[in-house]
């Protein structure tokens, strides 16, 4: 019998929360990595060009973009599971 089983509704749900809050903070560091990084080294990247554009170009209008997307289906994913682990679903409010 996991450890998890045996806790209690609410020790269930407190645990749930923690590792949700780690998984919200890892996600948001990734985001602000992403997100406000790539545009301080903006004239390092343009030196390089892909297809004649600069890279910095790729960053901000392609990069960012497609990591934000699959910020959001992973942390969809971890969710499910996260709800599974905890037996913790909808129709258990």
């Amino acid at each position: 019998m996991s450890d998890i089983e045996t806790m209690s509704r609410q020790e269930r749900i407190n645990a749930y929360w923690k590792e949700n809050n780690r998984l919200i903070a890892i996600l948001l560091i990734i985001w602000f990595s992403v997100a406000y990084i790539p545009p301080l080294f903006v004239n390092q990247l343009n030196q390089i060009s892909i297809a004649g554009f600069p890279l910095g170009y790729y960053f901000g209008s392609q990069f960012s973009l497609v990591v934000f997307v699959i910020l959001i289906f992973y942390y969809a994913y971890a969710m499910n599971k996260l709800d599974a682990k905890y037996h913790l679903k909808d129709r258990d409010k």
